[in-house]
């Protein structure tokens, strides 16, 4: 069992580094700027589910392999921006869409989950970000480390999906209050799709090893 001190100071920790702004967090505001409330929590849960398998990978020894690969890295790092600069285009098709009330391409829930879970499993900062942070945290003497780290990935997966649960919540009420002009909706939509495309570009445009 990870001694109690070790938990409160890591759920510290990952709350503050969760509440800054990064790629997740900007992910989630673009699509609840451009989709609503739903498609931002969907985001939300679907990017949370996706990081999972990053957790149980450095749980048990793969994610330090890929962390320190530099070409595993920036293959699964392009595939994470294009993906990204593809939703940015998508919701800036269809700010008109947005507007009018109108579906503007997949509105689905499994698509919107989908969607986040693919963003979750291609952000490779998410397994450095373990490989660093995690093991700082383990107790040699409390178990096993594997299960420790398993522990902390997960703590981990549950205050993300609070604290950007709430991001999204924000962006989207903000989304319905501009809702009531088409004109103000319409850009508003398409603002989510260039911060998603942005989003897309600065990750593509990061150092190999993060």
């Amino acid at each position: 069992m990870i001694p109690w001190e070790n938990l409160v100071a890591f759920a510290l920790a990952s709350v503050v580094i969760i509440v800054i702004p990064g790629p997740s967090v900007l992910f989630v505001i673009g699509r609840s700027i451009a989709l609503g409330r739903r498609a931002g929590v969907l985001s939300v849960v679907g990017n949370a589910l996706g990081t999972i398998p990053a957790v149980l990978a450095v749980a048990f020894g793969v994610g330090a392999i890929v962390a320190s690969s530099i070409v595993a890295f920036t293959v699964i790092k392009i595939a994470g921006a294009v993906y990204l600069v593809w939703l940015g285009i998508q919701a800036i098709r269809h700010r008109g869409d947005a507007a009018t009330g109108a579906v503007g391409g997949p509105r689905s829930s499994w698509t919107l989950l989908r969607q986040g879970i693919v963003v979750g499993m291609t952000n490779p900062k998410t397994i450095a970000f373990f490989v660093a942070v995690l093991p700082q945290f383990v107790s040699p003497a409390a178990g096993p480390v594997w299960a420790q780290l398993l522990l902390l990935g997960l703590l981990f997966e549950v205050l993300a999906l609070l604290c950007d649960s709430t991001w999204a919540l924000a962006a989207g009420t903000a989304r319905e209050w501009f809702a009531r002009s088409p004109k103000r909706i319409a850009a508003l939509s398409g603002a989510g799709g260039v911060m998603m495309i942005g989003l897309g570009g600065t990750l593509a445009l990061t150092g190999a090893k993060a």
